[in-house]
Order: C-alpha cells, then sequence, then structure tokens
C-alpha cells in the first residue's frame, strides 16, 4: 500500500510516498534529504510525540503546574502516561525546566516543569 504524506522534518515540506506492507515501511521516494526516510519510517512503524499537559499544584500560588516531556514517548504509550500524569502532586516550588519525575514509566524520558511555580 503506497501511503501519501508530508514531512515536518524541516521547511521543505517534502511530498513523500511510502510503500508500507504489514506495518513495515518498505520504500520512501520523494524525499531530498535524509531525514525525511527516518520521519516516515518512524510515523508509520512507532510513532511518537512529546506529552503536555498539567499537574496539580498544592500548597502554591499555581493549582495547575504546566509540564511536558523532555524527548518524545510513542503514541503508544500516551493514554497509560495520562494516567500517571493525573496522580501527580508538586508541593514544593519549581523553576522552568525543573525535573518533576526521572525516567517517567521506564520510558527514558523525565517530566518537566514548563512554567515556574512558587
Amino acid at each position: 500500500m503506497i501511503k501519501k504524506m508530508t514531512c515536518i522534518e524541516c521547511p521543505k515540506g517534502c511530498r513523500l510516498m511510502v510503500d508500507v506492507r504489514d506495518g513495515k515501511v518498505l520504500k520512501v521516494t520523494g524525499n531530498e534529504c535524509p531525514k525525511a526516510e527516518l520521519y516516515a519510517i518512524s510515523e508509520i512503524e512507532d510513532p511518537a510525540r512529546i506529552l503536555t499537559s498539567s499537574v496539580l499544584g498544592q500548597g502554591l500560588i499555581l493549582k495547575m503546574i504546566p509540564v511536558r516531556t523532555d524527548k518524545p514517548i510513542s503514541k503508544a504509550r500516551i493514554f497509560d502516561a495520562m494516567k500517571e500524569v493525573k496522580k501527580i502532586r508538586v508541593t514544593v516550588p519549581l523553576k522552568f525546566g525543573d525535573i518533576i519525575v526521572k525516567n517517567f514509566l521506564s520510558l527514558g524520558v523525565n517530566l518537566i516543569a514548563t512554567r515556574k511555580a512558587e
């Protein structure tokens, strides 16, 4: 099956034709750089996204503290990750970029604050 997609790795926006069989990429055409081929393979075989959300702040000025993962996680794990995020309570002041949970869900990513919370 041929799947059409647009690469978003650089401003060129290459129009890709991706030959997919049984969930695996066999061939990528239309790419002007190697990044597009890697993007297509990743999007078809194991798409990943940065998780953004918020956690509860207790005893802080902010009641909801914005957070994100510092690297993408597999889309297949997004719902598991959100269940864990709902359980998190922050009770100490944070700076932008502070790690709230190291090695979040053993995925090799950290959950970090994206805003100062006092």
